[in-house]
This record gives C-alpha cells, sequence and structure tokens, in this order.
C-alpha cells in the first residue's frame, strides 16, 4: 500500500481550512451571479457557476454545500429561491461525477455535460416552478406558464416553455462550464489538492489504493451502502412523519380557513335578507320591491371574497331547495354560468341527505364537502331568521376545493423540494464523515493486512512498518482496533522469527542427526571417506545448474532441494545390514556377495519407509526413500533392484546416481587407485544416456568448475550446507 510521507500529515491537517475558503468563494460567486441578473434584468442568472465550479474542484459535499447554503442566503429575502436548493444540489453532483469521470477534458464531454446542466437548471427547474406554481390559472398568476381555456380550445404552453427554459439554461450552462475549464487551465496544479475537501483521520493513501479499495467486492451489502441505506430509511421516516404531519395541519387549517370565510359570507349574506319576505321573493322574483337591491348587495358580497364560487338563499322544504336567490357565477376562466330563478326547485344532492331533518328544522349544520352535480365544494348554510324566530330560509356559500386541492400539492411540492435538498446535504455529509472515519480506516487496515508479506524477515518488516504509517487517528473505537491490530501484528512478526529460529535450530538439528547416523553407517564402510558428504555437496551443485539451465522447472522448488540435499546422506543408509565381511572384503566379491550388496538399496527404502509411518510430513523422508531405493538404477533399465529406466526412476535418484559414481570413480578403494578428476568426468559424460539422464550430465558437466572445488576440498572440515 502506497502512503503519503509522513512530513506531509501536517498539511492535510490544514488541508479543510483551504477547502472551507473554496466554498465561501463559491457561495459569493453565486450571490454575486444572482444579484447582478437582477439588477440588470438578465435573462440568464449564473447563481449556480459558485456551485458547479466548487463541485468540480472539491467535490460532492462542497459543492452541495455551496448550493444549499447559497439558497438558504437567497431565501432570507426571497422565501421562493429556498425551493430551488434542490436544483443546485442536483448541479453540484452532475459537476462532481463529471471531473471525477473526465468530462471537462474532452470537447464532446463538455457538451454533453452542458446539455445534463441545462435539463437539470431548465428541465426541472420548470417542472419544479410547475409544481409550485403552476397550478394557480387565470388572471394574475405568477407561473412563466398556464393552461387558458377558451371557445372549448385548451392551449397548453407548458411544453413551450419547457423548451425556452432549456434553450436560456445552456447559454447560462455554457458560460458556467466555459468559467470552469479557464478556471482549471489557470490554477496551478499543486493548489487543486488543497481544495479538494478532504477529511483524512489518517496518514493519506494515494488515489489508485482509494480507487482499489472502492472496487473490492463483499460478500453482502458493503459498510457503505449499509451506511447510506440507515441514513438515507433515518431521514425518510423522519421526513415523512414531519411532512406528514406538517401536510395535515395544513389541510385542517385551509379547511378551517374556508369555513370561516363561507361562514362570514353566509352570515352577511343572511343580514340582508328580510326573513319576513321570503315567500314574497319566491313568488314574485325581481318584481318584488327589493329584490333587485338586496340581489346586488348578494353580488357585492360575493366578490368581496374571491374564494366564493357560488352564493345563493334557498327554502328548504320536502321537494327540494326552493330558490330565493341564485347569483350568476363566473369561473376562473371567465366562464359565466346564469344562477337559478326565483322559485325553482333544485334537488337536494346526495351529499346534504344526512342533513335534511335538521334542515327542514331550520337548525344549523356543520360545513359540508360535497361532489355532486354541482362540482366538488365545501358548502356552509347559515339560517335565516323572520320575526317569529323561524327559519325562513338559508344563505348558502360555496367554495370550489380544487383550488384547495391545488394550494396543498403547492405545499407539498414546497415541503418536498425543501426536503430533499435537505435530504441530499445531511446524506452527503453523513456518507463523508462515514468514509473518512469509518470506511476509509477499515478498509486501509484491510488492505494492509492482505498485502503483509510473510516470505521473508526483511518483508514482515517493511509490512509492519507500513502498518504503522498508517496512523488511524479516529479517537474512537476504529483507533482501538488499530492500535490492536497493529500490536497483534507486531507481535506475531516476534513469534514468527521466534519460531523460525526455532525451526532453524531443529533443522541444523535434523540434518546434523542424519549426517550423525550417516556417519554411522559409514564408519562400517572403511573405504567411502567423505563419500555421504561430497555426493550430497555434488546433488546440490546438479539441481542449482539444472534450474540455471532450465530444466525441471517446475519440479525443482525450493523446498524440494532443500529435501533432496538434506536427505542424501541416507542414501547408502541400508548397508547397515550388509555383513563388515561383504562390506569391506578387500578384493572383488563374488556375484552372490554382490547380490547380497545389492540388497542395501531395498534395505534402506524398507528402513525409511518403517520412519515415514512415524511422523505425519513425509515430504522429506519421501525423497530420502527414493534415493536410498534407486540410486543405483540405470537410464537404460540395467541397473537394480528393479530395472527402472528412463523417468520411471524419480528425478532425485537420477542426480544421486551421478553424484554417486562420480565421487566413487574419485575416491580411493582397496580394489582401485581413484581416478583423475579429469578421467572421471570423461567416465561420466561417456555413461550419458546408457548410465545416467543425459540432461543431468549436462548439467554436471556444466558446474564441473563448482565440482572440482568439491573434489579437492577436505569437505568434513571446510563444507557446510
Amino acid at each position: 500500500m502506497n502512503i503519503e510521507e509522513p512530513d506531509n500529515y501536517t498539511k492535510w491537517k490544514r488541508q479543510p481550512l483551504s477547502a472551507l475558503l473554496f466554498c465561501i468563494i463559491g457561495s459569493l460567486i453565486n450571490i454575486a451571479g444572482s444579484s447582478i441578473a437582477v439588477r440588470f434584468d438578465l435573462p440568464i442568472f449564473l447563481d449556480s457557476a459558485g456551485t458547479i465550479l466548487t463541485a468540480a474542484f472539491g467535490g460532492y459535499l462542497p459543492g452541495i454545500a455551496v448550493g444549499y447554503i447559497t439558497n438558504v442566503i437567497n431565501g432570507i429575502s426571497d422565501i421562493t429561491n429556498a425551493y430551488y436548493a434542490v436544483i443546485n444540489i442536483l448541479l453540484a453532483l452532475a459537476a462532481a461525477f463529471f471531473e471525477r469521470h473526465g468530462f471537462f477534458r474532452n470537447f464532446f464531454k463538455i457538451l454533453i455535460a452542458v446539455f445534463v446542466f441545462a435539463l437539470i437548471g431548465g428541465g426541472i427547474g420548470s417542472i419544479l416552478t410547475y409544481c409550485l406554481y403552476g397550478f394557480n390559472f387565470g388572471e394574475g398568476i405568477s407561473a412563466p406558464f398556464a393552461i387558458y381555456i377558451h371557445d372549448n380550445l385548451i392551449e397548453n404552453v407548458f411544453f413551450a416553455q419547457l423548451l425556452a427554459d432549456l434553450f436560456v439554461d445552456f447559454i447560462d450552462k455554457a458560460i458556467t462550464v466555459t468559467l470552469v475549464i479557464i478556471t482549471m487551465r489557470l490554477m496551478p496544479q499543486k493548489l487543486r489538492p488543497l481544495i479538494h475537501f478532504y477529511g483524512w483521520r489518517q496518514t493519506p493513501i494515494k488515489d489508485s489504493e482509494e480507487t482499489l479499495i472502492d472496487s473490492h467486492k463483499t460478500r453482502g451489502l458493503s459498510l457503505q451502502h449499509k451506511i447510506l441505506l440507515i441514513l438515507s430509511i433515518a431521514i425518510v421516516v423522519i421526513a415523512v412523519s414531519t411532512v406528514g404531519m406538517c401536510f395535515i395541519l395544513f389541510h385542517n387549517a385551509i379547511i378551517d380557513e374556508h369555513s370561516d370565510t363561507c361562514k362570514s359570507i353566509a352570515s352577511l349574506a343572511a343580514t340582508t335578507i328580510d326573513g319576513n319576505k321570503v315567500d314574497d321573493y319566491i313568488g314574485n322574483g325581481e318584481s318584488s320591491d327589493d329584490y333587485l337591491k338586496i340581489k346586488s348587495q348578494l353580488q357585492a358580497i360575493k366578490e368581496s371574497s374571491p374564494n366564493i364560487k357560488y352564493l345563493y338563499v334557498y327554502k328548504i322544504e320536502k321537494d327540494g331547495c326552493h330558490v330565493v336567490f341564485d347569483l350568476d357565477s363566473t369561473d376562473s376562466y371567465g366562464n359565466i354560468s346564469a344562477g337559478s330563478s326565483p322559485g325553482d326547485v333544485i334537488p337536494f344532492d346526495p351529499s346534504f341527505e344526512p342533513y335534511l331533518d335538521l334542515l327542514l328544522k331550520g337548525e344549523n349544520i356543520p360545513p359540508i364537502i360535497s361532489d355532486d352535480s354541482y362540482g366538488w365544494l365545501l358548502t356552509v348554510y347559515q339560517p335565516i331568521y323572520n320575526s317569529d324566530g323561524k327559519c325562513a330560509c338559508y344563505a348558502a356559500a360555496d367554495i370550489s376545493m380544487h383550488q384547495e386541492t391545488l394550494d396543498e400539492i403547492s405545499f407539498l411540492a414546497k415541503c418536498i423540494s425543501l426536503f430533499f435538498a435537505f435530504f441530499i446535504l445531511i446524506l452527503a455529509i453523513g456518507l463523508w464523515l462515514a468514509r473518512y472515519n469509518v470506511i476509509l480506516p477499515i478498509n486501509t487496515m484491510s488492505l494492509a493486512a492482505e498485502e503483509f508479506a510473510f516470505t521473508s524477515e526483511n518483508e514482515r518488516e517493511e509490512s509492519v512498518k507500513k502498518f504503522n504509517a498508517l496512523d488511524i487517528r479516529t479517537g474512537d473505537e476504529i483507533e482501538r482496533l488499530y492500535n490492536s491490530f497493529a500490536k497483534t501484528i507486531q507481535d506475531t512478526n516476534g513469534y514468527i522469527m521466534d519460531i523460525q529460529n526455532q525451526s532453524n535450530v531443529i533443522s541444523k538439528m535434523q540434518n546434523g542427526l542424519i549426517m550423525v547416523l550417516a556417519d554411522i553407517v559409514e564408519s562400517r564402510d572403511k573405504c567411502t571417506g567423505d563419500h555421504i558428504k561430497k555426493t550430497a555437496a555434488y546433488v546440490k551443485i546438479i539441481i542449482d545448474q539444472l534450474r540455471i539451465n532450465g530444466d525441471y522447472t517446475d519440479v525443482l522448488t525450493d523446498e524440494y532441494r532443500d529435501n533432496v540435499v538434506h536427505s542424501a546422506p541416507l542414501h547408502d543408509i541400508g548397508k547397515i545390514k550388509v555383513p563388515d565381511s561383504i562390506l569391506n572384503k578387500p578384493g572383488k566379491l563374488t556375484d552372490e556377495e554382490f547380490e547380497v550388496m545389492k540388497q542395501h538399496t531395498t534395505a534402506g527404502k524398507e528402513i525409511i519407509e518403517d520412519a515415514i509411518t512415524l511422523v505425519d510430513e513425509s515430504g522429506y523422508l519421501t525423497e530420502a526413500k527414493d534415493l536410498a531405493a534407486y540410486h543405483h538404477e540405470k537410464w537404460n533399465g540395467k541397473g537394480y533392484p528393479e530395472g527402472l529406466a528412463g523417468e520411471e526412476i524419480p528425478l532425485s535418484a537420477r542426480i544421486m546416481a551421478v553424484a554417486d559414481v562420480f565421487d566413487a570413480l574419485l575416491s580411493k578403494r582397496s580394489y582401485k587407485e581413484p581416478f583423475t578428476f579429469e578421467k572421471a568426468l570423461s567416465i561420466i559424460e561417456e555413461g550419458s544416456g546408457t548410465h545416467f539422464e543425459p540432461t543431468i550430465v549436462k548439467a554436471f558437466v556444466d558446474a564441473q568448475n563448482e565440482v572440482r572445488k568439491i573434489a579437492e576440498m577436505n569437505i568434513s572440515k571446510e563444507y557446510h550446507f
């Protein structure tokens, strides 16, 4: 794992201050752009330039913070700006993504970025505006579009306005991205890391290491995704509960407000009507003395409240509602519908049937919300009494519930836009804190542990040094875990060193015991001298040269070489069962005696097989068994004890065959004088392809300089394995 140099840690501790300063600059750019646009009445605002610039240089969190704070500050003077914080935050997310993936370094990708920014600012912005204000149809609406109905033709200018907003915002974002690119070109490269909002609680790691950590797969949800899920659920639950309660309170407040308005209008209308003349108004209508005057007064009362859709006076009878007054109604689009004439009987709407008994008795009824023949209405009935104190009729006022629904939708859109912006901000802060305080420390520890090298003492020490250099300082359980982990690694490294030292001692003791055992066997053969030590040395030379020549690379591992070399002294262990009379006979052996001598191979094999049954790990002794059993086999199949040929003979035995014969040629025997080095080497070469494997002979000849050193050495004093 690559980490920053420790002397850079102080720089990273100061880094958040420079990043915070850059965030302040970004916020001022947003505010300045908006102020200039308003001051000079420009069609473009550049009120997100600071957001995109900060996100491109500083990452997700600074961009989101700048976008949110800017709109909150502007919302102090005009609350409308706060509703559009979500747009600025979405722009920040897009800008950080584009910078991370190199979009600002390629012309065509720059065009894609500008188009996406325009979709967010112009497209989503227009849709949000529609949700916030676009439902207030008719004259005086503040929205940038509306639906007008005239002569049964509906002209929807929403899409026209949407395209216009996209076009203007495309220009706005093109200018903004140009400013970002210019800033990137002019800003010194060494300053850019200081602007990015890091929160290291450890020695910083390289970007490549951070990418590697992020790319690691887990069996289930990653820790980062779990934190994201928990934060999201918590925030959503809180938001839904809060928005739900606010919506219910708003709904009830609207109902109460509309009910109070209707009651006030109905009560005021009731005061203008003489209850004693109701029957006259019904029978004579406009010909009654003061009918038109009262109707004019009722019209003025209705127009005093723009929310009132219908105002009328009914006398309730069993056969229906008898019209006393029914004013003409004008809807929000300018369409006029004439009221009913005096004396007309209007059937009861189904919604009023539960209250008929009360109405027929002239009693008060609560406000009624109905959706019948006259539409979705909230209705309040106010009794009008005659001089006898009896209810002569009712003054009624209606407010359309459609307007309430539109107000509620607008209210809900405002709540959701505010929540969504706050949700992303809190989520970004939570993930940022979790990333630098939990996720990265844990994952860097994990990565350092995965890369820990045990192959050598130097590599272990280097791995421990790298782990300690992480210097995690979260000040919580993570730091405690890191310190415990570091101590465990340090202790484990010490234990490994102790075990290796003990293993080396045991290995040396084992090799020493093997040599002692071999010496015991050798001491019975008075002609062999340093045979076991020199043959082991030749075996090592041959194996090393085979590896240099590139032969048997898949077999000749370090472990294989050590096993063969250290077990080589046991190749003649079977001689312990050969009688002294045969083993040390001064002359040539008879055929019968030679047959007995040949049995030392099978005897050695049996001895080592017995030893193998006593240990769990038999790799070491397996090679010793092969050496003891087959070192007298020949490449052409004419050896003993089994007459194996070619690669049927174990590789270790084929190597020992060369070493054994060569040392025998150089050694003095009771029946011969020693050969010279050159003569012995030529005999080995002559046996290539018959007695010995050609590949092994070649390796032996290639290493003849090393072989000569062993041949001329007093190995018992000078050579150590």
